[in-house]
C-alpha cells in the first residue's frame, strides 16, 4: 500500500469516483443550510437576495476552481490545511486548519441539535447525540457506507425540494411582481445577503479534504467539484426563486421555517410535515459530511504534530482515520448534549471564508501565468469582502477565534525551540 500524502502513517484506501464525490458534495451543500438559509438572507438584502445569491454563487466558484486545481496537485488528506501548508508555508496551512477544525466542531454539534429539533424537539439533545454516534459508526465502517447513505439522503432531499418548487409555482399564490430586483438594502445587505448565502455552497471542500481516497484525483476531483456546485447552485436557485414568488421578501425575511411557511401559503399544509422530515433528513446528510472533513483535516494535522500524534492512526482493515473520527464524534456529541451551539457560531462563517483565503492564495501559487491568476485573485477579493460584510459579532468572534489559534501556535514553537 502507497502513500501519497506527506507525514508519517499508512495512507488511505482510494475507492471514490466521480459519481460518488459529486454525491458527498451534495450531501454537504444540499443540506439543511436551503431550510434556513433564505430567511436570514431575505432580511438582510429583501429584495437583493437573487443578486445576492448570484453573488456567493460566483465567489463559490472561484473558491471551487482553486480547491480542484489544488486537489488535483496534491491529492491528499487534509484540504486547505495542506495546501496552505505546501504553497504558503506552515503558519498558514496551520492557521486553515485552525479555523476549519474549530468552527465546523461546532458547525457538526449545531447540525447535530438541528436534527434533534425537527426529529423530536422535546428532547433535541437526545436525538442530536444519538445521531452523532450512529454517523460516526457509519463512517468508521468505511468511506463506501459513508457514500451510499450520502446517496440515499440526497435523493430524499431533492425529492422534497422539488415537491416544494412544484407546488409553490404551480400554485395560485405565486406572483411574478415579488421577484423584482432591488437594491433597497442597499450594497451592504446584498453582500451580507451573500456572506450567508454562501456557507450552502461551501460543501464542495469536502471533496477536496478527501483527496487521499479518491480514484484517479487529477481527473476525478477537477471534474466532481464543478459538477457538484453547479448542481447545487440550480437547486438553490429554483428553491429561492419559488420561495420569493410566494413569499415575497418581506415574509420570507420574518419566516423562521421559510420552506414550510411558503408550502403553507402556497395551500398546501398537509406538505408541511414532509418539508420538516426532509430537513431533518437534510441535516444528517450535513452532519455525516462535515464529520468526515473534519476528521481528515484533524487526520492530516496529527500526523504533522499540530493535533496529538495517535489521531494519525488509520484502521488496517477500514482504511479510515478511526482515531481522528472517534474523537470528533466525542467531542461533538459531548457539545451536542450540553451546549445549544446554534445561535452562537458566527465565528465558524468567519473562519471558512479566512479557509478559503487560504486556499486562493495557495492557488496564486501555482501559474505564473495572469490568466491563471484571475480566478484566486478573484477569490481571494471575494472572500475578504465577505467576511468583514458578516455581522459585527460574527467578524469579532471569529476574529478571536483566529487570534487564539495563533498564539496557540506561538507557544507550540517557542516550546519546540526551547526543547532542540
Amino acid at each position: 500500500m502507497t502513500f501519497s500524502g506527506t507525514g508519517p502513517g499508512p495512507g488511505l484506501r482510494r475507492t471514490l469516483g466521480v459519481r460518488d464525490a459529486v454525491v458527498v458534495g451534495l450531501g454537504s451543500m444540499v443540506g439543511a443550510g436551503v431550510f434556513s438559509a433564505l430567511g436570514p438572507a431575505a432580511r438582510a438584502a429583501g429584495p437583493g437576495l437573487l443578486p445576492g445569491l448570484a453573488l456567493a454563487a460566483v465567489v463559490a466558484y472561484c473558491n471551487a476552481m482553486s480547491s480542484a486545481r489544488l486537489a488535483a496537485r496534491h491529492p491528499a488528506s487534509g484540504g486547505t490545511y495542506l495546501y496552505g501548508r505546501e504553497r504558503l508555508g506552515p503558519f498558514w496551512g496551520y492557521l486553515a486548519g485552525w479555523a476549519f477544525v474549530v468552527g465546523k466542531t461546532a458547525s457538526c454539534a449545531a447540525m447535530a441539535l438541528t436534527v434533534g429539533a425537527y426529529a423530536w424537539p422535546g428532547q433535541a439533545h437526545a436525538v442530536a447525540v444519538a445521531a452523532v454516534v450512529a454517523l460516526t459508526a457509519v463512517n468508521y465502517g468505511g468511506l463506501q457506507k459513508s457514500a451510499w447513505l450520502t446517496r440515499v439522503i440526497v435523493a430524499v432531499v431533492l425529492a422534497v425540494l422539488a415537491a416544494v418548487v412544484v407546488v409553490c409555482l404551480a400554485s395560485g399564490r405565486a406572483g411574478a411582481g415579488r421577484l423584482d430586483i432591488g437594491l433597497s438594502s442597499g450594497a451592504g445587505g446584498v453582500l451580507q445577503a451573500a456572506g450567508l448565502l454562501f456557507f450552502a455552497f461551501a460543501g464542495y471542500a469536502r471533496i477536496a479534504t478527501l483527496g487521499e481516497e479518491v480514484r484517479d484525483p487529477a481527473r476525478t476531483i477537477p471534474r466532481a467539484i464543478p459538477l457538484a456546485l453547479g448542481i447545487a447552485l440550480v437547486v438553490y436557485a429554483c428553491v429561492a426563486v419559488a420561495v420569493l414568488a410566494v413569499l415575497g421578501p418581506d415574509r420570507l425575511g420574518h419566516a423562521a421555517a421559510p420552506l414550510a411557511d411558503a408550502v403553507r401559503a402556497a395551500g398546501a399544509p398537509g406538505l408541511v410535515p414532509v418539508v420538516r422530515a426532509g430537513a431533518a433528513v437534510a441535516a444528517l446528510g450535513s452532519l455525516l459530511a462535515l464529520i468526515l472533513g473534519v476528521s481528515r483535516t484533524t487526520l492530516a494535522m496529527a500526523r504533522d504534530g499540530h493535533l496529538p500524534r495517535v489521531l494519525a492512526a488509520v484502521h488496517p482493515r477500514f482504511q479510515v482515520p478511526h482515531r481522528a473520527e472517534l474523537a470528533v464524534g466525542a467531542v461533538v456529541a459531548v457539545l451536542a448534549a450540553t451546549v445549544d451551539v446554534r445561535g452562537a457560531i458566527g465565528f465558524s462563517s468567519f473562519g471558512v471564508l479566512a479557509y478559503y483565503a487560504v486556499a486562493n492564495a495557495s492557488a496564486w501559487t501555482l501559474s505564473p501565468a495572469p490568466a491563471a491568476r484571475v480566478v484566486p485573485v478573484v477569490g481571494l477579493l471575494g472572500c475578504a469582502t465577505l467576511a468583514f460584510a458578516l455581522p459585527a459579532v460574527s467578524v469579532a468572534v471569529g476574529a478571536g477565534v483566529l487570534a487564539v489559534g495563533v498564539a496557540v501556535h506561538a507557544v507550540r514553537r517557542r516550546a519546540r525551540r526551547r526543547t532542540e
